[in-house]
């Protein structure tokens, strides 16, 4: 990819939410004024001021599945949506906590926001050390998949299961975010239990992603000395979990449902749950993707049979043997 075309994708990147945020600042603003000033506010404005989760809904619904979706046509990959998985859960715990109407305890809404700085921060991180440090050098697999199998009719189906389908995961897995602006109430040990889980879950996935991009990246120096690549990484945590990195990415989110929980929104898990089912289906892709691989499909049929799917746990030392050899 060219510098030209690299910064050009830049750019987008960084103006495409401004349609969002701009609304956002101008409402926030205009309903100070009123405030200030005594005045009515319009019935839209007060029916923006009465329905977050359903404003929240619509700027995502025109923000992302609109223009998100036009800017892939346009550019012909899906990659900014991948991208913006990091990005969009700081837009919305900030969006919760701005809100006119929003009250809460405000030691556990500044760790909240700082457990998700942290969180996006090594998510972001991730991206651009895979990506060699470019903006959209290519898009999430899965999606290439599903243009080759949709063909001609990719175009219109790409605006639901790609953008569509994010704002039911997006929108719902920040649900705690909603709920931890919503209720006052004082910090407990539930609280820190919950900041132990993100934490934990922070820290295996920034772990996990780390041992795969060193294993991907010896094998790439392999192939240019014209070596046998590694067909399986199975040492560190991946010696205990087949998908550490799925596991300590589901930690974080499941870390504040507790939050949610502890504050008597239970109901809040629904999002959390959701993407753990979803999750699940795509970590079977993920293996189907493996096995097809025809130098390293022994090598993982045995690492299947030896190694927890998601939960690390000690290798079956019924084939632990066989592995080795292997």
């Amino acid at each position: 990819m060219g510098t030209a075309s690299n910064l050009k994708r830049a750019a987008v990147s960084f103006l495409v939410p401004l349609p969002s945020i701009l609304f956002y600042l101008y409402f926030i603003n205009h309903y100070k004024t009123s405030t200030v000033d005594g005045t009515t506010l319009s019935p839209f404005w007060s029916w923006c001021v009465d329905h977050p989760l359903l404003l929240v809904n619509a700027l995502f619904f025109f923000n992302v599945n609109v223009l998100f979706w036009i800017i892939s046509q346009i550019q012909k990959s899906h990659w900014m949506i991948d991208l913006y998985w990091t990005v969009i859960p700081m837009l919305l715990v900030y969006y919760y906590a701005t809100y006119p109407l929003a009250q809460y305890n405000l030691w556990r809404s500044r760790i909240v926001i700082a457990l998700t700085w942290i969180w996006s921060l090594r998510l972001t991180h991730n991206y651009f050390r895979r990506e060699k440090w470019q903006w959209g050098v290519r898009e999430d697999w899965r999606f290439t998949d599903m243009r080759g199998q949709y063909g001609k009719n990719w175009w219109w189906i790409s605006f639901f299961s790609v953008y569509a389908s994010q704002q039911m995961f997006l929108v719902g897995i920040c649900l705690p975010f909603y709920i931890v602006h919503s209720v006052d109430k004082p910090l407990d040990v539930w609280d820190f239990v919950a900041v132990a889980v993100c934490l934990c879950g922070i820290v295996i996935a920034y772990f996990a992603d780390t041992q795969l991009h060193e294993f991907v990246t010896r094998n790439d120096k392999l192939k240019e000395l014209g070596k046998p690549t590694v067909p399986n990484l199975d040492r560190g945590l991946w010696g205990y979990s087949r998908h550490p990195n799925y596991f300590g990415e589901q930690l974080w989110w499941w870390g504040l449902v507790i939050f949610a929980w502890n504050l008597g929104h239970g109901w809040a898990f629904v999002g959390a749950f959701v993407n753990s089912m979803c999750l699940a289906y795509v970590t079977v892709l993920v293996e189907q993707r493996m096995l097809k691989q025809e130098y390293r499909a022994e090598a993982y049929r045995v690492y299947q049979k030896t190694t927890s799917v998601w939960i690390p746990w000690f290798r079956s030392s019924a084939f632990a043997r066989k592995d080795k050899d292997t």
